[in-house]
C-alpha cells in the first residue's frame, strides 16, 4: 500500500485532451504526487508538501518561463 492508493487524482482543465500529454497530481496530507494520465498504473513521482508549494510558487513567478 502506498500513501497515493485512496488518492483523488486531478486532472488540469488546461491538459491537452486530444494529444493525450497531460498528467495528473494528487494531494495528500504526506505528500503530493504526479504521474501521467495515460499510464495510471506506472511511475507516480512524489513531492513533499513543502517543496511541491516552491515549486508553485516559482511556476508563479515565472521562474520557469523561457
Amino acid at each position: 500500500m502506498t500513501v497515493f492508493d485512496n488518492a483523488v487524482w486531478v486532472k488540469s482543465s488546461r491538459s491537452d485532451s486530444q494529444g493525450g500529454q497531460c498528467v495528473e497530481v494528487a494531494v495528500t496530507p504526506a505528500a503530493v504526487g504526479v504521474r501521467d494520465s495515460k499510464d495510471q498504473d506506472g511511475a507516480v513521482l512524489a513531492f513533499t508538501t513543502d517543496g511541491w508549494a516552491a515549486f508553485l510558487s516559482g511556476v508563479k513567478a515565472g521562474e520557469f518561463d523561457r
